[in-house]
């Protein structure tokens, strides 16, 4: 009488097995698009979480006449003093108009908050820019790192005035602190946990296999 029982027992264990190994024969590429994705998005996160982490001193790069552009080094914190070059590009983003100025001599451009004689209304030509001498704190990016200004760096090249360094413009974003916006580093954190799981989740389920 326990031969069938243990027939039984086998017939149930074999199906389990079979059971475990579709589920992992679906569950391995899953998870390891699941893994590359994380990645992928956390690797996007890396400019502003290496930004975040970055020193909150600025570095100085100087005024008029005494520039020290032997400093220039992208996604750095960032303070200069110069004078606006005589044409200005405007745009509107998510957070409003901005206007991006160049300083004269030097391979910067500016983004920064239109000033009250700055008003463009879209259509008409836009307004020339304050031409006032004026000191920016903010994020230095370099041209390949700032994709979303890709027009206004091809506009500038062919300003007088501006001055590129080794052949690269850069541009400063007025008022980014390092540690004003902490939502990449959780979201970098996010991800990263996400892609661990779904690592784990890929060896056990090759493991299985």
């Amino acid at each position: 009488m326990r031969v069938p029982e243990d027939r039984d027992a086998r017939i149930a264990e074999l199906q389990a097995r079979l059971r475990a190994r579709r589920a992992s024969f679906v569950r391995a590429p899953v998870a390891l698009i699941c893994l590359a994705g994380a990645l992928y998005l956390a690797s996007r996160q890396w400019p502003d979480v290496a930004y975040a982490l970055s020193a909150t001193e600025p570095v100085t790069l100087g005024r008029e006449g005494d520039y020290r552009l032997e400093a220039l080094a992208s996604n750095r914190y960032v303070q200069v003093h110069g004078t606006p070059a005589p044409t200005a590009f405007f745009g509107r983003d998510r957070q409003g108009p901005f206007v991006v100025v160049g300083l004269l001599d030097t391979p910067l451009l500016v983004r920064r908050a239109p000033l009250p004689s700055e008003t463009w209304t879209p259509g008409r030509p836009p307004p020339p820019p304050e031409r006032t001498p004026f000191a920016v704190r903010g994020r230095l990016l370099a041209e390949a790192g700032a994709p979303a200004y890709r027009d206004a760096f091809a506009r500038a090249r062919e300003l007088p005035g501006l001055r590129p360094q080794d052949g690269r413009l850069y541009i400063i974003l007025e008022g980014e602190h390092p540690a004003q916006d902490w939502g990449a580093v959780a979201t970098a954190v996010v991800l990263l946990l996400f892609a661990a799981f779904n690592g784990w989740l890929l060896l056990d389920a090759l493991r299985r296999r």
